[in-house]
């Protein structure tokens, strides 16, 4: 029984493979699977022709760094007497009595840039600010005293000098010709790490933060016209110096935008144009020489130009004149749009204050306006503070400020 078993097992399987040989012979070809038709695909390396290695910010760091200083700042603060256990002998006894504590000695740092071989240095006016003592650090670690020549709130920016020869030093750039999106560079020295060079591009221009006016002791004249970058600036960088990718100055690094007090996206320069007339005025008259066209302004936005009738949203309107300014003098009236300034557009009040900050009181400048639609042009001799034509002196300053 078995043995007729094995040959009917036999027997199934030859009858199973020929039935199977007839079938793939016949089958037609319609009835391959998916997987059989698929196209064979080939692969093959393609030769990448553009630039892997990004701009080089080797030489501009070898530029740059030599020229960035340290700058360091002692203050003496005043000790809080109103604490109550000033009065207590138990505290007293441990901690002396207040007449004793009534300063202590508080330090400072921040930042500087090298701008002539025989020592001057320029820095945030914030950095030195009420100290008692500034000293610079370079970065060959030789240390000087600093003098303090000169400051302005209004910009924030303070004048130093040290008593050295043959510095490494930078020259400052036309900033009006920094492009949005170009490669930066900021150095400086941000949580004491000396000669940090962080990079990025220019987000912005003309930026107003509202960072001057709500500053101590800034006037109603504060110019904000920052660069705004997304370069890594922290506490330390202030007075820092913003560099293209040739090394050349274009900015001071001052603000970052920030809700912990530490880099968190963005950051803002004076730009060099602004900052190399400051230390100008201040290396010859010890104070700025700021000039006036006599105008309350305002940004143009969608409503005011809809109501005027301008195609843009763009330039600065008159709101009132100064009875005698350089503006009135001049024709100019309220209503009136200025666009342009020596044939440069001003987009916004930022703009405009930046603008007018090149320019000395006495100084004759062309503006462009619209009025009614119609462009028009005048010639206005700036004038200073006082509404008056001519220089000011260091006196005249500190009158106003008495």
């Amino acid at each position: 029984m078995k043995v007729k078993n094995f040959f009917l097992l036999i027997l199934s399987s030859c009858l199973g493979a020929i039935i199977g040989i007839s079938w793939s012979k016949f089958t037609p070809k319609e009835s391959l699977t998916m997987e059989d038709k698929t196209e064979q695909v080939s692969f093959q390396k393609v030769n990448f022709t553009g630039n892997l290695s990004g701009p080089d910010f080797v030489a501009a760091s070898s530029i740059v760094t030599p020229a960035v200083v340290h700058v360091n700042t002692s203050y003496k603060v005043d000790t809080d007497k109103s604490l109550q256990f000033y009065g207590d002998d138990f505290f007293r006894y441990f901690f002396g009595d207040p007449k004793n504590l009534q300063q202590r000695e508080s330090k400072g740092s921040g930042s500087g840039v090298i701008l002539s071989e025989d020592g001057y240095i320029i820095t945030n006016n914030h950095v030195i600010e009420n100290a008692n003592e500034i000293n610079i650090s370079l970065s060959n670690n030789k240390s000087y005293k600093a003098e303090l020549i000169g400051r302005d709130k209004d910009t924030d920016l303070a004048l130093l000098k040290i008593e050295a020869k043959n510095l490494p030093h930078l020259n400052f750039a036309n900033s009006d010709s920094v492009k949005v999106g170009q490669w930066v560079l900021a150095v400086g020295n941000p949580f004491n790490l000396a000669s940090t060079v962080t990079a990025g591009i220019v987000s912005a221009k003309g930026r107003n933060i509202h960072l001057l006016e709500n500053y101590e002791g800034s006037s109603n004249t504060a110019i904000e016209s920052f660069i705004q970058t997304d370069a890594a600036v922290n506490p330390g960088n202030s007075g820092g110096a913003l560099v293209n990718p040739n090394g050349d100055l274009i900015g001071i690094n001052t603000a970052i935008a920030t809700p912990t007090g530490s880099f968190a996206g963005y950051s803002f320069a004076i730009p060099a144009n602004i900052a190399a007339k400051v230390v100008q005025d201040l290396k010859e008259f010890g104070i700025v020489q700021r000039a006036f066209i006599g105008v309350n302004i305002e940004t143009v936005d969608a409503e005011i130009a809809d109501e005027l009738g301008l195609s843009e949203a763009k330039g600065v309107l008159i709101q009132s004149l100064m009875p005698n300014g350089a503006a009135e003098l001049a024709g100019l009236q309220a209503k009136d749009v200025i666009v342009a300034i020596e044939g440069e557009n001003i987009l916004n009040v930022a703009q405009l204050q930046e603008k007018l900050a090149e320019y000395r009181p006495g100084n004759v400048i062309k503006l462009s306006f619209i009025r009614k639609k119609e462009l028009l042009h005048a010639t206005l001799s700036l004038k200073n503070k006082f509404n008056k034509g001519e220089l000011l002196t260091k006196q005249d300053d500190l009158k106003e400020d008495s």
